[in-house]
């Protein structure tokens, strides 16, 4: 067969790839794993005791902002990601300020308190918990996301990887807001976001061997 032959009857017959059927993948994916995780912490460590009061809704809000900003930008990133040649550098950036917004708000925390209370606010009541429970929850997060990007063709497996890990690390910490009693700003941002910035390093190591196609 000669080559124009064989490139005349590859081209014949394709039918159109459904645009935004990738995306809507990655919603579902996405739906699935947040409710999971949030399962998950109602099975095993359940929902804050005695949860009320502004003060205490303000910082819960402060963690789900946090948390929801980086979910977005990930997710936006992984849609991009998802497909050959996209690239979105200016949502790594939203996801670096976003770290580094709240680890400024800690420092500055610290700053107004005696050193006394570092102690307090940087270790929380269950600071073992939050080690533990976060990348926990994050395990089905993160099996669903990966499903999902097997039906792409991302072509930076690391990079994918991490970027999902970062998001379903996002999703797992969502989750366990709800029961963390912890709500001091330098507790949020260290354990919240050491642990997520893990699950996005533990998400870029398993990357190229589980999106590998």
């Amino acid at each position: 067969m000669k080559t124009d032959q064989l490139i005349n009857m590859l081209s014949t017959n394709v039918e159109p790839v459904k645009s935004g059927q990738l995306k809507k993948t990655l919603i579902l994916t996405l739906v699935v794993g947040g409710l999971a995780a949030f399962f998950m912490m109602l099975a095993t460590v359940g929902l804050r005791a005695g949860a009320g009061g502004w003060f205490h809704s303000g910082f819960m809000i402060l963690k789900l902002v946090f948390m929801l900003i980086l979910i977005s930008a990930g997710t936006a990133l992984l849609a991009k990601l998802i497909r050959p040649g996209q690239n979105g550098r200016k949502l790594y950036t939203v996801i670096f300020l976003s770290f580094l917004a709240v680890g400024l708000a800690g420092i500055c925390a610290l700053a107004l308190e005696p050193p006394t209370a570092w102690d307090r606010m940087i270790m929380g009541t269950e600071w073992t918990t939050c080690v533990f429970c976060i990348p926990l929850f994050a395990i089905l997060p993160f099996a669903t996301l990966i499903w999902g990007l097997r039906r792409g063709a991302p072509t930076n497996l690391r990079r994918t990887g991490a970027i999902a890990g970062l998001v379903a690390g996002a999703l797992g910490a969502v989750a366990y807001a709800f029961h963390c009693p912890d709500d001091s700003l330098p507790f949020i941002a260290l354990w919240y976001g050491v642990m997520v910035a893990l699950c996005a390093w533990i998400g870029a190591m398993l990357g190229p061997r589980l999106l590998r196609w």
